[in-house]
């Protein structure tokens, strides 16, 4: 995988529209349950190719300090060779410091090749530097959203519910409607009254009864009356 298909794919994730995305879906919480595992292997993925983006530039870098000491190390053994060739000359050593010139030049050579790798990668230092800030910059982005996938997943979540537990309610209040004629409550309402009624009867034909034996009590008192009567008009006559 390249550097630039790398910065690509993070850039493309990080900037994905999670609302517009559940607007499309079916099952907006299945969405984002795929959603997060996507996130979540692109972000390892990704983690590990930025790591080892990151890992180049740092031996480049390093390399590039290595260079630029390097370049120093050979000024300072040139200056050392070119005074030591000074100080052989005047004390009339010629030989001796032209050997002292000639690594003075070697060592000058030197410096000027590790200046050269050091201006060589520069370049490259510096734009692999905006890469990798771009990288981890679109790292940050692909967590924010991954925290943000994850917070609306449980937001999703406890909205359904919740809307589950307000149906099963309303469905409840519904199946027991006192008004309705049909629910069960209207049904044993109407049998106790039957059975009240039923109670009202027997109380009623229970005192029919009674008050049937108190006349047939009063008749035969008034017909024992009329016997006396006329035994007693018998003896009078």
């Amino acid at each position: 995988m390249t550097k630039q298909t790398i910065l690509g794919r993070v850039t493309q994730l990080a900037k994905a529209n999670i609302n517009a995305l559940l607007d499309q879906a079916e099952d907006p919480q299945k969405m984002l349950d795929q959603l997060i595992r996507d996130y979540t292997a692109n972000i390892s993925e990704a983690e590990q190719a930025v790591a080892a983006t990151i890992g180049n530039l740092r031996l480049m870098e390093q390399d590039h300090r290595e260079d630029v000491d390097a370049a120093k190390e050979w000024g300072d053994k040139a200056l050392a060779a070119s005074h030591k060739a000074d100080e052989l000359r005047a004390a009339g050593s010629v030989a001796e410091a032209d050997k002292f010139d000639n690594l003075a030049k070697v060592a000058l050579g030197r410096q000027l090749q590790s200046e050269k790798e050091a201006k060589t990668a520069e370049p490259t230092i510096a734009s692999q530097t905006v890469v990798v800030d771009k990288l981890k910059s679109g790292l940050d982005q692909m967590k924010s959203k991954l925290t943000e996938l994850k917070s609306k997943r449980d937001e999703l979540v406890a909205r359904a519910k919740s809307a589950q537990a307000q149906n099963q309610m309303m469905d409840s209040v519904k199946n027991i409607n006192v008004l309705d004629p049909t629910s069960e409550l209207s049904r044993f309402e109407d049998k106790v009254r039957r059975e009240e009624a039923k109670a009202m009867g027997k109380q009623e034909l229970a005192a029919s009864s009674l008050d049937a034996q108190f006349e047939q009590l009063d008749s035969l008192g008034d017909s024992a009356e009329v016997e006396a009567r006329l035994a007693a008009l018998k003896t009078a006559s």
